[in-house]
């Protein structure tokens, strides 16, 4: 319950909530249009998303200030890697927040005679480069974890534990030799990688909802198009998993 009411008393719950709200639609719709449903329970569904849409549109003006504060804080992070990949996603982030506060003002009339394919096209690529931004920042911190466990199992294994893996390769040895090698590493890999995922939730559900949440802007730019359903179902994920950091602030990736 304290949980609960952490989540209700913070801004950005109930846009995530309109959100999930939103892709549920979406998936939905897709569902409906794929069994046959009648257009007129269709079209009320599309019209529910539109709604939706609009209403997160509206909670999200001002959200611009937020990310260049976020930036702000970014830039003076000791890694440089993280510095780079968190100031520029923040950043982007200001730009994609203001380009939707401009195609809300369009969509609601404030502004006549815009083009809103333009500015939707326009925030959708600021999003997509602050998805990748964080999907790479993801992929490092996976990296460093991963090399900071190898080091570890490495310093516990006593070295006649892999005499016998290194000798797997020979000048002697024939090509296909090497092949049981490659299996033994890639295992390891694996391995090392769930390890390291298991004892990391948030990073674990920061690289899924970044992984989900891609395919969005993908989809509407046209650069990898996967329809209505998998966006509807990625976008719901991605918004049930965010839901989820904010009940549990624990869970949230930092920096």
């Amino acid at each position: 319950m304290d949980s609960w009411l952490r989540f209700s008393a913070q801004s950005q719950s109930k846009e995530r909530l309109f959100r999930a709200a939103q892709y549920a639609c979406t998936l939905l719709g897709y569902t409906l249009q794929k069994g046959g449903t009648a257009a007129e329970l269709r079209k009320t569904v599309s019209q529910l998303e539109a709604h939706m849409s609009l209403t997160r549109k509206l909670m999200r003006l001002g959200n611009s200030v937020e990310a260049l504060e976020a930036a702000k804080r970014a830039i003076h992070l000791s890694d440089s890697v993280l510095r780079l990949c968190l100031t520029i996603s923040h950043l982007n982030r200001a730009m994609y927040f203001a380009c939707d506060n401009v195609l809300w003002a369009g969509k609601t009339g404030l502004i006549s005679k815009l083009d809103q394919h333009k500015w939707s096209q326009r925030s959708f690529r600021y999003y997509l480069f602050a998805l990748i931004l964080n999907l790479t920042r993801d992929v490092y911190e996976l990296r460093l974890l991963m090399e900071s466990e190898a080091r570890y199992r490495a310093t516990k294994s006593s070295p006649s534990t892999t005499q016998p893996e290194e000798q797997l390769i020979t000048p002697a040895t024939p090509v296909t030799a090497a092949l049981p090698f490659v299996s033994v590493w890639l295992r390891r890999q694996l391995h090392l990688l769930v390890t390291v995922l298991y004892s990391n939730p948030p990073l674990l559900l920061d690289l899924l909802k970044n992984s989900c949440d891609i395919f969005i802007p993908l989809d509407r730019l046209g650069i990898y198009p996967t329809g209505s359903g998998f966006v509807g179902a990625c976008g719901l994920t991605s918004s049930v998993l965010s839901i989820l950091t904010m009940i549990h602030p624990w869970l949230k990736l930092k920096p």
